[in-house]
Order: structure tokens, then sequence, then C-alpha cells
């Protein structure tokens, strides 16, 4: 009996000595891991040539002085992978708002308004615990111009054996008054993985 307890205590030192510890990495130090499905490092680049390219085509630039006004569409998740699209969006719009070009709307899109604080302060009006003195009108800008996209995903085979794998970043920003496209762009991101890798 005494040794079946030492064969389980023995077992269990020997699992817990081969157990991987998890920590947390350094901005710098995450960039030497490249995994085969989207990471953040992938978002970022693909947002940074993205603004970059919007903002040097000068298809966001304020005309007269005006900023634009965007509203984000929808934007297409064509991967294996379950991914929060808004982690691309969000990262060009901070960047958008930050080069001073263009303004976002959050009261107007395609699922209603996303920040829902828009709906409940247009409904303050009727309720009688709200000093209407303190109660501005509420006036909504409309956007002039909206961006769209998709995501893709495509593996193939090298004819070495291995994988490759190609993201599609596709971006459309679309003039409102007139539904024409006044830019467009795609950011490829491309990753070799042994054939076995999984990426999803």
């Amino acid at each position: 009996m005494k040794f079946v307890h030492i064969l389980i205590i023995l077992t269990a030192l020997i699992a817990s000595g081969c157990a991987q510890t998890t920590r947390v990495l350094q901005s710098n130090e995450a960039e030497e891991y490249i995994t085969t499905g989207l990471s953040s490092r992938d978002f970022e680049q693909a947002a940074d040539e993205a603004v970059q390219s919007m903002l040097s085509s000068g298809a966001v630039a304020p005309v007269n002085g005006k900023k634009n006004i965007l509203v984000i569409s929808n934007i297409l998740n064509d991967t294996m992978q379950r991914i929060d699209t808004d982690q691309l969006v969000k990262k060009i719009r901070i960047a958008l708002l930050q080069s001073g070009s263009v303004k976002t709307t959050t009261a107007i899109g395609l699922n209603g308004s996303e920040d829902k604080m828009n709906d409940a302060y247009g409904q303050l009006a009727r309720s009688k615990k709200i000093n209407k003195s303190t109660l501005k009108k509420q006036s909504l800008t409309a956007p002039n111009m909206s961006l769209s996209g998709k995501i893709l995903q495509r593996n193939n085979r090298t004819s070495k054996g291995d994988q490759l794998i190609e993201y599609y970043f596709q971006l459309t920003l679309t003039d409102l008054s007139d539904g024409l496209a006044i830019w467009e762009g795609e950011t490829p991101i491309r990753k070799l993985a042994d054939k076995d890798s999984v990426s999803w």
C-alpha cells in the first residue's frame, strides 16, 4: 500500500516538473513568436498599412477644413478562425482619429448605434426625472464615408510539402454621397508552416 502512495506522489512530482509555465511576454519579446493563425501583430500590420495608404492617397483629407465623418460598415471574416474583426477596425479608427483628418460616428451603423447611450440620450426628453434645462437637443451628424471589407484565408501546399497560409485584408472606403469607392487596399500576410500545423 505504501508503495502505491509513493508511486502516486512520484508521478505527480514528475508531471508538475515537466509542466510548462505560462508567462507574460514583453512587447519586443512577443515579436519572436509567430503563429499560424492571425496574431495582434498581423492586425497591427494590416491596420498600419491601410491607414498610411488612405492618408497618403488623400482620400480622407479634410475638405475646406471640414473633417470627414466615417461609419464602419461590415468587415467579413472569411477565415477558418473565430476572430473579432473589431480588433482590426479599432486600430484603424484610432489611427485615423489621431491623424486629425477623420471623425467616426458611434451613433449610426448597420446594427444601430455602436454606443447605445446615443439612443438612450434621445429618450431622456420623455423622462420626468430629467431636468429639461440640462438637456441639449440631440442632433446627430450623418457620415459621408463608409469603411467595409473582408479578411480572407487561403491554405496551400508547397512543392516541398510545407503549408503556405495566406491572409488577405481587403478594405474599401466608399463616398456615401454617390456610392463610389474612393480608396481600396489589400494587405497580404503569408506564413510558411509545417504540413501538420493548424491555423484555426
